[in-house]
């Protein structure tokens, strides 16, 4: 009996130790990811459908958005820098996409804003994100209800070449264990992304 109890104890010991290191190793993940967003300003443009046509305007969309961003950005070191410019050139961007709609004769209304938003984990070509809450420069064309596309405006990841994402990383500010983070060149970071998920998941559900 006494033999039971005492491996009973030992089992309550181990399960405590797994759990606080999952706790840790979790916690860990998920300021790596904050750090990460800390550095960052996602691009998302949301279609008025997933109709073929909607789906082409969103995209004509997204090439005038990302060739006039990236003109905006230029020069900016940081991501205060970056929201800053992208604040004050918000109309002429809304002006942009609507005339851009126009031009394919369409008028559908565009709303563009810069708020916090929750990304899943998003593969791209020669880098990941993992998921959590980034800033965006969000691109509502009409009704918003068809799929959307996301990539990175700053640092300008989505206009690189696969070979120049690390430098171009690095160069707006984000640290070598942020780019080892999202190019997966660091060990573990399949396991810290699942982490990351987990955690943003579990906050999602306490939070509601």
């Amino acid at each position: 009996m006494k033999k039971q109890r005492n491996y009973l104890k030992i089992a309550e010991i181990s399960l405590l130790i797994g759990l606080l290191a999952t706790a840790a190793w979790g916690a860990w993940s998920l300021h790596s990811q904050q750090e990460l967003a800390e550095r960052v300003v996602r691009l998302h443009i949301l279609a008025n459908s997933d109709s073929e046509a909607d789906q082409a305007l969103k995209l004509e969309v997204r090439d005038a958005v990302l060739a006039r961003a990236t003109e905006i950005l230029k020069g900016t070191d940081n991501r205060a820098e970056a929201e800053s410019a992208l604040r004050e050139n918000l109309s002429a961007l809304q002006q942009l996409a609507e005339e851009k709609l126009a031009a394919e004769g369409c008028d559908y209304p565009v709303t563009v804003e810069l708020r916090q938003t929750a990304f899943p984990t998003r593969e791209y070509d020669g880098f990941t994100l993992p998921a959590g809450k980034y800033l965006a420069l969000r691109f509502v064309i009409g009704r918003g209800e068809g799929h959307n596309w996301w990539c990175v405006v700053f640092p300008p990841l989505c206009t690189e070449s696969t070979t120049d994402v690390a430098s171009a990383a690095m160069a707006a500010g984000l640290s070598e264990d942020d780019v080892k983070l999202i190019t997966g060149d660091g060990e573990g970071y399949v396991l810290k992304f699942k982490s990351i998920e987990l955690w943003e998941k579990l906050r999602a559900k306490l939070a509601s």
